[in-house]
């Protein structure tokens, strides 16, 4: 139950930067919508979705689920505003998955700075662990290459127009698709080795 209750905040703010992240790169991209709607924010009630973030997610734990999957409100992004709208999407799709990792290496930063302080085992020192693997796991999840996760708006940007029109077709099947992929264990076979590996990378 511990894990739980770090997990949830932990969950709450990578999510939450993962998201600001998007509209960050769409406002510099000439896209002013999110910022308009107010979801450049750290608030992360601007970004929860009552389903994706807290009720989803929650069934997966009490389920004993190997994968905690959940989802945040997408931030509107409209690439009418892009000179390249394509292009922009990729860019604005790569943003969150990095912001992910660039948190998860101050995660691991912090881990050190703090470990020497630390006597025995600290709630703080597993917070801060379970934040750095909670933004890994998430950064490698949304690089999946499977409509609506970011993979698939980076993939988007480097085909050439007419196949990315008809790549972002499977959209309509993607949580369909994620689904059946969550339920084969195939994340769990995929993500979570790049994620530990990552992780060991980082912490040593």
């Amino acid at each position: 139950m511990e894990g739980l209750w770090l997990g949830i905040p932990a969950f709450l703010l990578a999510l939450t930067c993962h998201e600001v992240a998007h509209g960050y790169v769409a406002k510099r991209l000439g896209d002013p919508t999110a910022e308009e709607l107010g979801r450049l924010t750290l608030n992360p009630i601007k970004h929860i979705s009552m389903f994706g973030t807290i009720l989803f997610p929650i069934m997966l734990y009490l389920a004993h689920s190997p994968v905690i999957f959940g989802w945040a409100k997408p931030v509107p992004v409209d690439p009418r505003y892009f000179r390249n709208p394509l292009r922009g999407m990729m860019w604005v799709g790569m943003a969150g998955p990095i912001a992910n990792f660039i948190l998860a290496t101050i995660a691991a930063a912090a881990f050190w700075l703090l470990k020497p302080l630390m006597s025995g085992q600290s709630i703080l020192l597993d917070f801060v662990i379970l934040f750095m693997l909670v933004n890994i796991v998430l950064g490698f999840f949304n690089l999946i290459p499977i409509p609506p996760l970011d993979g698939s708006r980076i993939v988007t940007g480097l085909l050439p127009r007419k196949l990315a029109i008809e790549y972002m077709k499977i959209e309509r099947f993607g949580f369909l698709i994620l689904f059946g992929l969550l339920y084969l264990g195939i994340f769990r076979r995929l993500i979570f080795p790049f994620a530990i590996r990552f992780a060991e990378f980082l912490v040593g």
